[in-house]
């Protein structure tokens, strides 16, 4: 029988994964079947532990049970810890393992698939939620010159960024506060792109030569990346390639082996065109 995993979210019937870790299977020759699971919004713990019971290996987690996941872990790697929150789960020796790969997928996808160093760069990253919190460790492992954490809550960004100040040197700012500082990449982690809004960036923000990175993805530019565009952003990109690359870092968990994205990227590329 071929091992079995699933993505648990609600909803969940959107979820590219099974796409993803379809094509990622097949190129890799790795036996593997991957499902959808619908949990309810109350009843994650009870899936979990249904899905171990029937032999399944490992899980992915969306929205809403990230944290679900956090909590129920029985240990954690370092980031997740650090982001308090679960994307990949892996059943083995009676165990559950819980990481969190988003903040990988953001950073290989910056570096590697857009060709866009963040060592010694200067990094402004929008909001201070869950998808802030899950992607500082990586991001500060690449050693940036600056990285500035702005919230329109300033003390929520405060509170972030001396939780990661082992970790590195993090700045916390209000938007109004940012003044006329300009970033080399500015990565917009917060909802704003989900209701067709904009988050209060400064317009200077944007450094000549800046790529501008929108967490969420969809057909055509978001309100932000619209505002980046319009302000001097050399480079834009939404959260599509963050989505493959955090599967394969899943993948590559799971199986120890890492899949190619290249060509799985184009693909979802020209289906969202």
């Amino acid at each position: 029988m071929s091992d079995r995993y699933v993505v648990i979210g609600n909803p969940v019937a959107h979820s590219k994964s099974p796409l993803i870790h379809a094509a990622f299977a097949k190129q890799t020759g790795e036996d593997v079947q991957y499902d959808r699971l619908l949990a309810p919004v109350d009843g994650f713990d009870s899936a979990v532990f249904e899905l171990i019971q029937s032999g399944a290996k490992g899980a992915n987690v969306t929205v809403p049970f990230k944290q679900d996941a956090w909590r129920l872990a029985s240990r954690l790697s370092e980031r997740a810890k650090l982001a308090e929150a679960v994307n990949t789960l892996s059943f083995a020796g009676g165990e559950i393992v819980g990481d969190n790969t988003d903040g990988v997928g953001l950073t290989r996808d910056i570096t590697a698939n857009l060709g866009v160093p963040l060592a010694g760069r200067r990094i402004l990253l929008l909001g201070a939620g869950g998808a802030a919190r899950g992607v500082l460790l990586p991001l500060l492992s690449y050693h940036p010159a600056m990285l500035v954490v702005a919230n329109r809550t300033a003390d929520k960004a405060m509170q972030l960024a001396r939780q990661f100040a082992a970790y590195g040197e993090v700045a916390a700012s209000g938007y109004a506060e940012l003044g006329e500082q300009a970033f080399d990449v500015v990565i917009n982690a917060t909802s704003a792109s989900l209701s067709d809004a904009l988050p209060p960036v400064p317009a200077s923000a944007f450094a000549a030569g800046s790529l501008a990175y929108d967490m969420m993805y969809g057909k055509g530019l978001t309100p932000f990346l619209q505002f980046a565009q319009a302000h001097g952003a050399a480079r834009l990109a939404d959260g599509l390639g963050m989505l493959v690359e955090q599967a394969a870092e899943s993948f590559r968990i799971w199986r120890g082996v890492e899949p190619r994205t290249a060509a799985l990227l184009s693909l979802l590329r020209e289906q969202l065109a």
